[in-house]
């Protein structure tokens, strides 16, 4: 038998520890009787130092994960559209606070935020839901697609202290 680990405060706060440098912006959508409006990037939010300079979007099948993947020169900025996801965080920055530290997040389009993955941080994205997850992302510059800012390890690797059950993807 295993008791269960604290997860929320008394006041609904999440108890994660987060990676140092991550960041969430809440986002309340506007509903109405025709239905439904939700910004998802202002600068006008001082949300994050860098503008809006490239978007795209991607979407991941139930049960897959994305990952591990790195960036060296940019951050990822993610909003969930539709579904719901797992971010796994493995932070091997050298002169990191939190260095050697794994954090999982759920995004979900049933609360919806931005969030910022700093540069050198290992990310992997599992959809934990029935459908399509769809992510949009708003890196902090633009793809170069002769010079691709990704470098990735396998799903499994020894390098990071966190597996995968049934991992599926790359």
């Amino acid at each position: 038998m295993k008791k269960d680990e604290q997860t929320v405060n008394s006041d609904g706060s999440s108890t994660v520890k987060l990676i140092h440098g991550v960041t969430f912006k809440n986002i309340e959508p506007q509903i109405d009787d025709r239905g439904m409006v939700c910004e998802m990037f202002d600068t006008r939010w001082t949300w994050h130092k860098d503008p809006l300079v490239f978007s795209y979007f991607f979407t991941i099948r139930p049960g897959v994960i994305k990952g591990w993947g790195i960036h060296k020169k940019h951050e990822d900025r993610y909003f969930v559209v539709s579904g719901e996801m797992e971010v796994v965080l493995y932070d091997d920055r050298k002169n990191s606070p939190t260095k050697g530290m794994v954090s999982k997040i759920y995004l979900t389009e049933h609360k919806r935020r931005l969030m910022n993955i700093p540069i050198g941080v290992w990310h992997a994205d599992r959809n934990i839901g029935t459908k399509d997850v769809v992510i949009v992302n708003f890196p902090t510059i633009c793809y170069n697609h002769k010079d691709p800012d990704k470098f990735r390890l396998p799903l499994n690797t020894k390098k990071i202290p966190h597996k995968f059950a049934q991992a599926i993807g790359w």
